[in-house]
Order: structure tokens, then sequence, then C-alpha cells
């Protein structure tokens, strides 16, 4: 009995313990002291950004200042404003970014989106893809700087914070983290649960709703937490939207490589006076994905060929909706998309001082600040997300 005793205390602290991440860990204090603001990291699991392409070549002043692509040549309804050799310039960057020759892409490289014989044709849907993303990236750069300026906590070079196809794409023609509507199947086995109890890698496989998505990122639905197990008509959030917006939250943690205090304090989640300013930059973060996901991806309809259809793969998912962005697609699990690399410097004409073809961008309630520092800002008493 005593060996069986013995074996039990050494056993049961190891089944207790099997769930847990063994091995150093790193913390940060990214708050006030006190305020439990402490970033915990597992170094041998953390995301790694990879190789960043270098430009194609040089581009000089002279260059830039040379014929537009609007007159050079034919049906340039998007980079027209730029020099001839800067059109060609991204165009280059742009097949490394997305279809690399020497890659198992179908049609690889410029052929990718053209038709060799005739360059200005818009016969391969995924040219007339590009130039709606062309917009998107511009409009991104543009019109929501409170999102990603302030995220790199500092003043000077901020003109150069942005994003560029590689940002997301890295080498791919669809970027590998997306989503697309995941609507429970009633005549599926395990029947319809309501988009719950179903561990999920989408919601890091814990039992939550596992599509946060339709409503949140691609939807208006107010993001809430601080459910009433008895909700009434004064309830703030039922149970099952409290889960979803937990749900949104974990993969917000996974995509970004943070844990929760990255953004709130954890005397108060709630409580937006006390939190550091990444959750505004969150809040706008939101709201960016929802423009890009609706007026960019969405929009583009009937251009995405049905499953099965399409020359490159399928585009949609088993519902038949585009495959759509998160905050994944972007971040790839680093709180700055490719480590705080500023691709956009190389590639200026994506700077896009335009005006967008998209609504207006969201003014967070109570004035949300955008501040240099990254621990002195007032983040808005209410949003609505």
């Amino acid at each position: 009995m005593n060996r069986l005793n013995k074996l039990v205390a050494i056993a049961l602290p190891a089944l207790l313990l099997a769930g847990c991440e063994l091995g150093r860990k790193e913390q940060e204090q990214v708050g006030p002291r006190g305020t439990a603001l402490v970033l915990i990291a597992d170094p041998d699991s953390k995301a790694k950004v990879g190789e960043i392409p270098a430009p194609p070549y040089e581009l000089t002043a002279e260059m830039v200042a040379g014929e537009k692509a609007g007159t050079a040549y034919e049906n340039v309804q998007v980079l027209g404003d730029t020099s001839v050799d800067e059109f060609n310039y991204l165009m280059q960057a742009m097949t490394t970014w997305i279809a690399p020759d020497g890659s198992n892409i179908k049609d690889a490289g410029c052929t990718y989106c053209h038709n060799p014989e005739n360059m200005a044709s818009d016969e391969k849907y995924t040219k007339v893809v590009a130039r709606k993303m062309l917009l998107m990236t511009r409009n991104i750069n543009a019109n929501w700087r409170p999102h990603f300026a302030n995220n790199y906590g500092e003043t000077a070079g901020q003109e150069n914070a942005g994003v560029t196809c590689w940002t997301c794409h890295r080498g791919n023609p669809v970027p590998v983290n997306n989503w697309s509507t995941a609507v429970p199947d009633p005549g599926n086995i395990t029947g319809n649960k309501r988009g719950g109890n179903t561990p999920a890698a989408s919601v890091a496989y814990a039992s939550l709703n596992y599509d946060p998505f339709t409503d949140y990122l691609a939807g208006k639905d107010n993001i809430r937490v601080g459910g009433k197990a008895f909700p009434t008509a004064a309830s703030s959030a039922a149970i099952q939207t409290t889960e979803k917006t937990y749900g949104l939250m974990m993969h917000m943690s996974q995509g970004l490589g943070v844990n929760c205090t990255f953004c709130h304090n954890s005397n108060n989640f709630a409580k937006w006076d006390d939190s550091r300013s990444q959750r505004v930059n969150a809040w706008y973060g939101i709201r960016m994905v929802r423009d890009i996901n609706n007026n960019y991806i969405s929009a583009l309809g009937d251009v995405w060929p049905a499953n099965g259809k399409g020359l490159y793969g399928n585009r949609r998912g088993p519902h038949g909706d585009p495959y759509k962005v998160n905050c994944a697609t972007c971040h790839q699990g680093v709180n700055k998309p490719l480590g705080g690399v500023k691709m956009l410097k190389d590639y200026p004409t994506l700077k896009g001082n335009y005006a967008a073809p998209a609504p207006v961008v969201a003014t967070a309630p109570a004035a949300a600040p955008a501040p240099a520092s990254a621990e002195t800002a007032a983040a808005p008493a209410k949003p609505a997300a």
C-alpha cells in the first residue's frame, strides 16, 4: 500500500501539470507597477517573423519623376498616378509577395494575374482582385493610422508605419490566416450546438463560440463581456454573447502572441481609464478589419469564383462566403506585424494619399486618443465595442 501511495504521490502532480506549459518563461512589465500589466511569454513558442524580401532594386528620384503609368499603359485604374518605373518596381515586388516564380503556384509570376499576350486585359479574376486589394492597401495606410501608427511606440518615422501585400500574404496567393462563416450543420452527427462546446483552434481550443468573426469582424455587433446568468431587458449581454466576446479575445491573444494584460488592466478588465493605449489601437483595429471584409473582400461578390471553379484553388469557405481577414492575418503571432519592420518606406506608392472609396473611419466614443506614450492613454469611457 505504501508503494502504491508513493506512485500516486508522483503521478498525481504530473497529471495535474500535464496541461501546463513547462520550461522557462519571460516576463515584461508593460504598465505602471501595481497594475498587474505584465506580459508572460514562452520564448520557445514565440512566432518567428522570417526573412523579409528586399526591394527589387533601387528606386531613384529621377525614376519617380518619370512618365506616369496611366499614360504609358492601358487600363491602369489604380496606380495611374505613379511613374512607369514605380509601377514596374511595385509589380515586380508583388510577384514575390503573392505568386513568386519557382513556387508551386499555377502561373506564378506576372501570368498569375495577366494574360501575357494582352497585359491590359481583365480576363483573369485575380487581376480584378489585385486591383481591389491595392485600393484596400492604400486605404489602410491613408485612413487607418489610428490603429497602427501608435503601435510602434514612437513619433519619428510613423509615416512609414503601414502595410504592404507581404504583411498578410508572405508569398502565398491567399493569406494563411483567414476565416469564413462557420454555420453549424444541424444534419451533422454532432448536431447544432449553437456555435459552442466544440473546442476549435479559432478560440484557442476553448469550448466557446468558435465563430466570433461573422458577427464581430464582418457584422457590427457590440462586443461585450459581463453577461448575466439570467438575462433581462436591462442586461448588457447574455451569457452566449459574453462567450462569443471571450472567443474573439482568445483569437486576438493568439493572433498577437500576447496575454490579456497587453490591453487590459487585470484589476478591472472592463474599465477603460485604467487600460493601456493598446486597447484603443485594438478598438480601431476591429473597425479596420470590418472595413476590409465588407468594403473590399465581400464587396467583390461574384468576382470570387465558386468553389471548384477557380484556377488557383478555392477562394470561398464551405458556406459560400469568401475567405476574410482577422487579427492573425497581419500579425501572425506577433504584436507588431513583421516584428516592427517598416516595409512601407520602400514602397511609397502604397501610402495612398487619396480619397478612398470606403466609409469614413469610425471615431472612438469619448474622443479616444492616439498618444505617443503607450502608458499615458486615457481610453474612451464606454466604447461600443
